[in-house]
């Protein structure tokens, strides 16, 4: 139940998020049909840390796809509270220090799991430049929020 709340709770961040996107930005994006899951979304609550049935949602994943919800899970919890801050440019910058941990966490479960050199070159280029954009989010933070 808790990770259904989370994950409730992450999307009614995301959902408050596009409130605030300019349409036209939003609009020219559109998410690929290649990368929808084949998995019933709608069953989350029924596979919900194992706890309210019979098979939990950790039984049907396999390891990477285990090492990545626990990466999002942390995304998601840290993005909301670095969103909540009453300055806009706190909340975008502490949103996007989580953002930037989570496509590292993404892109560690890639090195460790996946053999397409591609994506594993890109993963790694990924780590670079977040972890450098991160300690500059950092240092800013360190100057300008009180």
């Amino acid at each position: 139940m808790k990770t259904l709340v989370r994950i409730s709770l992450a999307a009614a961040g995301a959902l408050s998020l596009l409130a605030v996107m300019p349409a036209a930005s939003f609009a020219e994006m559109a998410y690929p049909e290649k990368c929808k899951s084949e998995m019933d979304m709608s069953k989350m609550d029924m596979m919900s840390d194992g706890m309210s049935g019979d098979m939990g949602m950790g039984d049907m994943m396999t390891d990477y796809q285990k090492a990545s919800m626990e990466g999002m899970k942390m995304m998601h919890m840290n993005m909301m509270q670095g969103m909540m801050k009453k300055d806009a440019d706190v909340a975008f910058v502490c949103g996007m220090i989580a953002h930037h941990m989570g496509a590292i966490s993404m892109s560690e479960v890639e090195l460790k799991y996946g053999d397409n050199e591609w994506a594993k070159k890109t993963a790694q280029k990924i780590i670079d430049a977040q972890t450098k954009e991160i300690a500059e989010m950092n240092e800013w933070l360190d100057k300008e929020a009180k």
